[in-house]
């Protein structure tokens, strides 16, 4: 089988992904690689703190190493790109090419994905790519997974959404126009049981947090607008 990493954000679609991959005979995953937020000592994105990262990772069935990237606060996107490249050709001269992502839909994060790889000889991987996301949310529901919505972005979702279970009410709860599985930054979570996992990862709901953020600037030059997300600590 080809040795790869999986670059894991400890949410749903990360975990299917791993799922689906072992449940095939081409790659042999021995790594999963995850960004962490120096100042505030999280995973990128998803705000989980790096303890619970590394409890996670732990509860997994299989015993698997995580190759923690620190990323700077602030972080320019030519910084980010350095360290990623960087830390990926650390890979490659452990003879690992294969980079598995659970992205569904986004093409042009897709395209990003594999240029960037590519320019360095090294392959991507979609293991979910272009899945329906309301069966394929479903397929991870029946499948045993079970996740809590730890991040909502207003502008899809309000802050009741925040701490649900990812099941069937969840589903049909969600407002027209919101992607099933959040593919389109609506909303993250957090997986902490499941087919993939030993024992159920323990935590502790804290405090609910609201963070805004400047949205990138329009092409038309118009101001960048302020993006209002509601963040769920998990202890």
């Amino acid at each position: 089988m080809k040795k790869a990493i999986l670059h894991w954000s400890t949410g749903k679609d990360a975990a299917y992904a791993l799922y689906q991959i072992s449940q095939r005979n081409e790659y042999d995953v021995v790594q999963l690689s995850t960004s962490v937020q120096q100042q505030y000592d999280r995973v990128s994105m998803h705000g989980i703190r790096r303890e619970l990262l590394l409890r996670q990772v732990a509860a997994l069935k299989t015993a698997l190493p995580v190759d923690i990237i620190e990323m700077p606060t602030p972080l320019t996107n030519q910084q980010y790109e350095a360290l990623m490249q960087e830390r990926c050709m650390t890979y490659k001269t452990q003879g690992i090419v294969n980079h598995i992502f659970g992205d569904i839909l986004l093409e042009d994060l897709k395209v990003f994905r594999e240029g960037q790889l590519s320019k360095l000889g090294l392959i991507a991987v979609f293991p979910l790519w272009k899945k329906p996301t309301a069966s394929l949310l479903i397929e991870m529901i029946e499948a045993g997974f079970k996740a809590l919505v730890i991040c909502v972005n207003e502008t899809y979702l309000d802050k009741s959404f925040l701490g649900r279970t990812i099941d069937s009410d969840f589903l049909n709860d969600l407002p027209e126009g919101v992607d099933p599985c959040g593919e389109y930054g609506e909303f993250h979570t957090f997986v902490y049981d499941g087919p993939l996992f030993k024992k159920s990862v323990e935590f502790q709901l804290g405090d609910a947090v609201y963070k805004t953020y400047d949205a990138p600037q329009t092409e038309d030059g118009a101001p960048a607008q302020k993006r209002g997300f509601w963040f769920l600590d998990l202890l």
